[in-house]
Formats: structure tokens, sequence, C-alpha cells
């Protein structure tokens, strides 16, 4: 067994095996009626699933890339291929930033860990920007494509308001552009209809 993993039996536990990460351990709750090679193969199981889900909400680069591909293709027909897709640890101020000149998008590494239907709707917007690169009533219907954008929204201006993130709403795109690279900033403001 790998000497960061806790087996936890319990008598009350009948058929259900969970485990959950406690610092640099892992916790695995089990059955106390289980024999040792049952409880073995269980912690095994369990460990392997519980790897999955870390990975499905840690995707690599390579990833990134290859979903940001399949959402062109879903919701912008394919129309915004990027060159490269990645993470980011300096970005502080803002989820995402996109450089339409040379397409490239940059996620910041405070994603890592969202709902998948948040860093999507991250990668849409700046997918979008690839085509786009203001923040118009033309590039809000693009993104707009993406059926849970109004939610991942409201997701991440939660996530801004809880960790008191400055609000940058309304800095004009030609601002943005100058003086920080166009990007979706934590709390900014989004129309959530085209002005007519």
């Amino acid at each position: 067994m790998p000497p960061n993993v806790e087996v936890r039996r319990s008598p009350r536990r009948r058929r259900t095996v969970s485990a959950y990460r406690e610092g640099d351990k892992v916790v695995v709750m089990v059955p106390s009626r289980l024999s040792k090679a049952e409880e073995e193969q269980w912690i095994a199981t369990i460990l392997e699933r519980l790897a999955e889900r870390e990975r499905r909400r840690r995707p690599t680069d390579a990833d990134l890339q290859s979903r940001a591909r399949e959402l062109s293709r879903r919701y912008l027909a394919g129309r915004a291929d990027p060159v490269s897709v990645r993470w980011v640890a300096n970005q502080r101020a803002r989820w995402g930033s996109c450089t339409p000149d040379d397409g490239t998008i940059r996620l910041s590494t405070r994603l890592r860990g969202m709902p998948g239907w948040v860093v999507d709707y991250v990668l849409v917007h700046e997918l979008a920007h690839l085509l786009i690169p203001g923040h118009g009533a033309d590039f809000w219907q693009l993104v707009g494509n993406y059926p849970k954008a109004d939610r991942a929204r409201g997701y991440l201006e939660g996530v801004a308001a809880a960790a008191h993130l400055p609000l940058e709403a309304d800095v004009p795109d030609d601002v943005a552009d100058i003086h920080h690279g166009d990007g979706l900033h934590p709390g900014e403001e989004y129309p959530h209809e085209a002005a007519g």
C-alpha cells in the first residue's frame, strides 16, 4: 500500500468504499467486514478512480489544446484554431488571455479544479477572441453559442466576489489591449444581450 494512504475501517459502513484527500494523504473509508485481500482490491480501485477524477479536473496543456479544438468545432464552427493553449501561473487579475496575432491562449492556473463547464466557458471566451479581438456585441454573440455561458459567468463572478478580487468592469477594449492584452477578467461585467 502506498505510504500516503490511510485506511479507516468503519463498522457502520456496510457496502460503500470512498476516498478523499486530507492534506497530502488519501483517506480511504472501508467497511470493517472486508478481508485484507478485498480491502487491497478496493483501495487499488478507489485510488485509480480518484486519480482519474483529479486528471479530469486538472487537464494538462495538451488536454486544454485538444479541448479548445473540440469547443471551437462545436460552438464556433471550427473557425478558431489556436496555435497553443496552456496554463499559466502569472495571471492574478484575469481568468484567461489570448493573443490573436500569434494564436496563443493562456488560462490562469486558478481555474484548475473548477468545474469543467467553467473552464470550457473560459476557453470559448478566449477562442472567440481569436476571431474577434474586442468585447462588442458580435463577440458576445459568439460566446453565447456556448450553452452554459451565463451560468459560468455567474460562477466566476461569485468566485471573484468571494476572493475579493478587484472588479475591472467597463475597461475599454483599446485600454485592455494596450496595457494588459485581451482577456477575461474576474468580476468583468458581461452584456447578456446585444444592445439594440
